[in-house]
């Protein structure tokens, strides 16, 4: 299973709703998540652009975006960001790769 990173930004209406009520919601997504085969690592608040952070293990690309459009389309967040991760070993592996890719950049682009 592959490894993603959400940043999630809160709408004001959510965040009015939670403090009016506070607990845990990540008790309350992780069956979402669990029903597309995933599982939530961790998750935290957080100050800044985003205003929770989690680490969550989907099967493949599709469960991810699949879980990121319903939370979108739920009307908490007035952000989501789902950022693929790889490991270090998996990214040694794409740098090896790049290096005996062939590509070459345009003439004009390598000098700049």
């Amino acid at each position: 299973m592959a490894n993603y990173l959400l940043q999630v930004g809160y709408t004001p209406e959510a965040w009015s709703a939670m403090i009016a009520n506070p607990h845990d919601r990540i008790g309350e997504v992780r069956p979402a998540v669990e029903k597309l085969g995933g599982k939530i690592q961790h998750a935290w608040f957080a100050f800044g652009d985003y205003d929770l952070i989690a680490i969550v293990e989907m099967p493949t690309n599709v469960e991810a975006a699949a879980f990121s459009l319903a939370a979108a389309a739920g009307g908490a967040c007035r952000a989501i960001k789902t950022t693929p991760l790889m490991t270090t070993a998996e990214g040694i592996e794409a740098l090896k790769k790049a290096g005996t890719s062939g590509y070459k950049a345009p003439a004009r682009a390598a000098r700049a």
